[in-house]
């Protein structure tokens, strides 16, 4: 035989469950901030594949002018890339995956 449950305890269940969502995504899931984040290193496999490099050499390109950057709204010279996930850039270097912003 199933026993029913209840209007009351099916509403208690559905509650918690849902207070337990709340809360759990907020605990879990965190923001993560440029100053969080590792800076990418010239050595690396990745950065040596693309070229990169913490001072550009070629005028008028840089990793704060192009499109891939992911500013987080600090004053840090390194932010977030979308090339280089998990990492930071400095704003004044160059990759070749470099990208303009449209003007």
């Amino acid at each position: 035989m199933i026993k029913q449950s209840s209007r009351r305890r099916f509403l208690q269940l559905t509650a918690g469950g849902i207070i337990g969502l709340t809360l759990g995504n907020k605990i879990i899931i965190r923001s993560a901030y440029a100053a969080d984040l590792p800076h990418l290193k010239q050595d690396s496999p990745q950065a040596s594949a693309l070229k990169y490099v913490n001072n550009s050499t070629v005028k008028g390109q840089n990793c704060k002018n192009c499109l891939l950057i992911r500013n987080d709204n600090s004053s840090s010279d390194w932010q977030p890339c979308a090339i280089f996930p998990g990492k930071t850039v400095n704003i004044n270097g160059w990759c070749s995956a470099y990208a303009p912003k449209p003007a």
